[in-house]
């Protein structure tokens, strides 16, 4: 299947010859000596694994793309060099734009910290000023559906209480790129209905979406073109329903 083209202007999010390894180490080093002892006499303690290599593809303003495959096909690796949470080990990752990754929802929070102070907090990881998440503060709170929980400690929270607000304030963020990984299952159907709506919002503004999951009513409802890893390299980038069908062909 061969990349589509497109007249767009240049492109928000620019992946070229990327490849990112993790060393798996075999056996755990104590001390520095015994480390120094290994690299002088070149005996390896790990093996080489690469989650993603050599993968190039752009998305353009306004488009919503999926990324599809088995688990440990490298998806959420991708996104997260994307978001710029890794640095790959080779080749280049461009973003243009302002970025909300939903990556792992929470990731920032403090448990011993309460919801509200946990929305500030939030916020500034999110390079967001205390006066505009003030501006924001109701509305995220009647997204998240937590009215009467916001001064609770964080740790005390249900998951999917923890995952509403982590979901409420990541996409109040007025970002131009939205990033999303799996995480649309968040509390119940209702809740979910809304989270869809909103990234809805989103694709009505003409801003750009990369999203990453398993469930292919989700990819058919949000994304138009898709892109398909496989141990760690794109097999195919085009029209949605395509890349799908060639996605059950290899993995029937």
């Amino acid at each position: 299947m061969q990349q589509p083209t497109h007249s767009f202007p240049k492109p928000d999010i620019h992946v070229s010859d990327v490849s990112m390894r993790f060393r798996m180490y075999k056996e755990a080093v104590s001390t520095l000596k015994e480390t120094l002892v290994r690299y002088v006499s070149g005996r390896q303690t790990y093996d080489d694994f690469w989650a993603v290599q050599k993968v190039s593809f752009d998305v353009n303003p306004g488009e919503a793309v999926a990324i599809i495959g088995r688990n440990g096909s490298g998806k959420s690796t991708l996104l997260k060099i994307v978001a710029g949470v890794f640095e790959p080990t080779s080749g280049f990752c461009e973003v243009a734009g302002s970025v909300a990754p939903l990556i792992e929802l929470g990731a920032g929070f403090n448990g011993e910290l309460t919801g509200r102070e946990n929305v500030f907090l939030n916020g500034a990881i999110l390079g967001r000023s205390r006066e505009h998440m003030e501006e924001r503060y109701d509305a995220i709170v009647e997204f998240a559906e937590l009215e009467g929980f916001m001064d609770t400690p964080v740790k005390n929270y249900s998951s999917g209480m923890y995952t509403r607000l982590g979901f409420a304030i990541a996409t109040d963020i007025n970002a131009e790129i939205l990033l999303i990984d799996e995480i649309l299952g968040v509390g119940d159907e209702a809740f979910q209905a809304k989270s869809f709506k909103r990234i809805e919002q989103h694709l009505e503004a003409n801003k750009t979406l990369l999203f990453v999951s398993h469930n292919a009513a989700s990819v058919q409802h949000i994304c138009k073109r898709a892109v398909l890893l496989d141990n760690g390299h794109l097999v195919a980038d085009g029209a949605v329903d395509e890349v799908l069908a060639e996605y059950r062909g290899r993995f029937p």
